[in-house]
């Protein structure tokens, strides 16, 4: 428990920088294109690390990444992979920064498709009602679905473990502890958020 004796998910007093992540960001809903992808990339570079390890290159991150602005990263060439080879503020694994890249260019493909990532990705909301308690669980069936469908769209790094835990983080399901202060507000925040819908496009 931390000063405020507020009770949080045990995770959020576990490394310095964790509970104001938790606090302020972890569960709310987002339906912003670059946040989303952002989050996608940063769970790819998080594989096999810890999410203290990105999270506290994040800035460096998004320094290197130009602010993960998709339309930007797609255009990423050899010049810029070296660049990011090179970059001791991240993580530099090439297979990883490969992703990125690529992954940008399905972002591209799935905006002209769909209108947006976010009317893309939350169309796998899971029901709240069918899902288990808080904490449990690392995978769900919307997350397997989430994962199949993306990588047959062409995106890598994109596992079910991944999707579940992107899925948390965006607010898409509110994983927070049942004795968390913070999940009657994300549930708040939840039943406000309105639903990204698809956008006419062509």
């Amino acid at each position: 428990m931390l000063p405020d004796d507020k009770k949080r998910c045990a995770w959020a007093s576990s490394a310095p920088d964790f509970p104001e992540y938790h606090d302020n960001e972890w569960g709310f809903p987002v339906d912003d294109d670059q946040r989303l992808f952002e989050k996608l990339c940063l769970e790819t570079f998080q594989s096999g690390l810890s999410w203290r390890t990105i999270l506290t290159k994040r800035e460096n991150f998004r320094l290197a990444f130009q602010q993960f602005d998709f339309h930007k990263v797609a255009l990423f060439g050899e010049k810029e992979i070296a660049e990011l080879l090179n970059n001791q503020g991240i993580v530099r694994n090439k297979r990883k920064i490969l992703a990125v890249i690529n992954n940008a260019k399905r972002a591209l493909e799935m905006v002209e498709k769909e209108g947006s990532l976010a009317a893309f990705i939350w169309r796998y909301e899971p029901n709240e009602n069918t899902l288990p308690p808080p904490e449990t669980q690392t995978t769900c069936a919307e997350s397997i679905a989430l994962s199949k469908e993306l990588k047959k769209r062409g995106w890598q790094f994109v596992g079910p473990t991944t999707m579940y835990a992107f899925m948390q983080s965006m607010g898409l399901i509110n994983d927070h502890a049942e004795d968390c202060f913070l999940r009657e507000e994300i549930d708040k925040a939840r039943k406000g958020f309105v639903r990204p819908q698809r956008n006419k496009v062509g």
